[in-house]
């Protein structure tokens, strides 16, 4: 009996920790939409108001009529596919060499990945602009693309090289006894066991994407500027567009949400691949 109320205390414990855990995290995005759904004249009250007196959407009706968001929307969108697209291209047959044939030379260049995600950002900032400029890709879509890819590579070389260490090496050895080349059982019998482990590695190489600011803010101007430039710009000179701002904030956020909803179930798959064996 004291054994069930103390599993029952500790369950309900458990609880309560998450909950309020979570409620940490969804407390300001819930703040952010409560803000965006304020008329003008609320968002600027003092005391601010945490719920909306009238709901109004007249902050996502004025960021949709303009015309900068919407095309800075469609070129978020397009620079986070081509590069993660580009990124797994990379990473997923890299990290299958490079854990599944160890050599010194492919420890290195595991090794090399992990200190290139140390390197601060703005130290790339101006030789990434030089050298697109000299190959004539500044203000351009694949410009942008190869300077994500150049930050989203290491992180996504990483996280496949832990899923594929989680891989048994009999599994191609069978392949190939079974007369697969190393090509055909890496496509025919790994990729499609690592779809939970791509999937995760694909959600996070487009957030890494979605969010990044700084090579978006020194290699872009007007023709492929980005969302997250275009947001930044309601805090001008003339003042804070907290409405603006943040409608366009909660409509920024969909994408990722929707990604996440549509990917959740091969990645729950990833996050617990090779937790059991045998």
């Amino acid at each position: 009996m004291r054994s069930a109320r103390r599993l029952n205390l500790n369950g309900i414990v458990i609880n309560v920790a998450a909950l309020v855990l979570v409620l940490s995290y969804a407390l300001p995005y819930v703040y952010l939409l409560m803000t965006s759904i304020k008329p003008a004249a609320d968002v600027q009250q003092i005391p601010p108001s945490f719920f909306p007196v009238v709901i109004s959407f007249e902050n996502f009706r004025d960021v949709l009529q303009s015309s900068t968001l919407p095309r800075a929307f469609a070129s978020s969108l397009m620079v986070a596919v081509l590069t993660t697209i580009l990124s797994l291209a990379v990473a997923v047959p890299a990290a299958y060499v490079a854990t599944h044939y160890r050599r010194r030379i492919t420890t290195l260049f595991l090794l090399f990945a992990l200190v290139t995600r140390m390197v601060p950002s703005v130290s790339l900032g101006v030789p990434l602009f030089q050298l697109l400029k000299s190959l004539g890709l500044l203000d351009t879509v694949p410009g942008l693309v190869l300077a994500h890819t150049s930050a989203a590579v290491p992180l996504a070389l990483l996280l496949m090289a832990a899923f594929f260490e989680g891989v048994p090496k009999d599994l191609e050895e069978a392949a190939r006894m079974d007369g697969c080349t190393r090509f055909q059982a890496f496509l025919k019998v790994i990729l499609p066991i690592m779809t939970g482990g791509i999937a995760v590695t694909a959600l996070f190489t487009f957030i890494t994407s979605w969010n990044e600011f700084l090579y978006a803010l020194l290699l872009t101007s007007e023709s492929t500027k980005t969302a997250p430039i275009v947001i930044a710009e309601y805090n001008s000179v003339y003042g804070l567009a907290w409405g603006a701002m943040t409608a366009a904030a909660v409509l920024y956020s969909l994408p990722v949400i929707i990604v996440t909803l549509a990917l959740q179930k091969q990645i729950v798959g990833g996050l617990t691949f090779g937790a059991v064996k045998g």
